[in-house]
């Protein structure tokens, strides 16, 4: 696996584990990971735009998503997902997101995703606005680009 250690996020969420989320091994089962996940990518999107995201404007659509489960999540256990904009591409994005023990920083979960631009009006891939492109690089970087 890749080296984690000294990858920077500039954004974290906690997640409540709800029993629903247990599957009969008494661990959190994975297609509830995908929910955590996606629920990282919702408040990334909305501290980035300072809590307030237009999702009609926002353009981007998951296309890919790779997971890997390096460790179980149980019930008790307090997690946080952090998510990173990794690339910017000419009509994509590349996201990290990891599911990370918040108690001994144990990475659970890790997730390489790409989501493409797209105009719902059209149903085509565009390119990734000047205006998104500005957002990424000022949340992610500390200036516009």
């Amino acid at each position: 696996m890749e080296d984690l250690e000294n990858i920077h996020f500039n954004h974290s969420v906690g997640i409540q584990i709800r029993f629903n989320d247990i599957d009969q091994l008494g661990h959190v089962n994975n297609a509830s990971q995908i929910s955590f996940l996606d629920y990282g990518k919702v408040r990334y999107f909305e501290a980035m735009n300072n809590g307030e995201v237009d999702w009609r404007d926002a353009q981007f659509v998951i296309v890919n998503i790779n997971v890997s489960y390096v460790e179980q999540i149980f019930m008790n256990d307090n997690i946080e997902v952090r998510t990173k904009i990794t690339e910017i591409g000419n009509k994509s994005i590349k996201l990290l997101q990891m599911i990370v023990d918040r108690d001994n920083g144990h990475v659970k979960t890790v997730c390489h995703g790409v989501m493409c631009a797209f105009d719902m009006d059209t149903q085509q891939s565009v390119l990734v606005s000047q205006k998104w492109r500005d957002k990424i690089n000022k949340f992610e970087l500390g200036s516009a680009n």
